[in-house]
């Protein structure tokens, strides 16, 4: 059944590259983290900045979870979403060390943002970076423990 799992997730992961990338290569990261929070505010609801890179398989599975898994509604109801390029780990690390994010133990990292901006929670030991490994049960109920949602 793992390997089954696998397979299905490393052909999610290539349908979701020749799809499209899930980081925006050329984005403004700090523009669109203000937009997000100026529609938190509005929304009442935190903001999720999750950085990765187009390259990384584990970035990649979270974002085919974020879009078709079990998690995505979860995500759509509890939170503002921006994703963020750190390319080769030389674009935008200066925003994941504000939040806190040890970029070193792996990506994707999350920092959830209260609407104002304050840090209320953020990945610091590579929680995500295994996402291909951790299957959509496990990255729902991450995301659950972090809306505060009772899985």
């Amino acid at each position: 059944m793992r390997t089954y799992l696998a397979l299905a997730l490393c052909s999610a992961v290539t349908f979701a590259s020749a799809a499209g990338k899930p980081y925006d290569e050329a984005a403004d990261a700090k523009a669109e983290i203000q937009s997000a929070l100026a529609q938190a505010r509005q929304a009442d609801l935190p903001v999720l900045v999750v950085f990765g890179a187009n390259w990384c398989g584990d970035c990649q599975v979270l974002d085919m979870a974020f879009k078709t898994g079990a998690s995505a509604p979860l995500i759509h109801a509890h939170f503002e979403v921006v994703k963020v390029n750190v390319g080769k780990f030389d674009r935008n690390v200066d925003i994941a060390k504000s939040y806190g994010l040890p970029l070193q133990n792996g990506i994707p990292a999350v920092a959830v943002l209260s609407p104002q901006g304050r840090v209320v929670y953020a990945t610091r030991a590579g929680e995500l970076a295994d996402a291909r490994n951790m299957g959509d049960t496990a990255i729902y109920d991450f995301f659950a423990r972090v809306a505060g949602v009772k899985p």
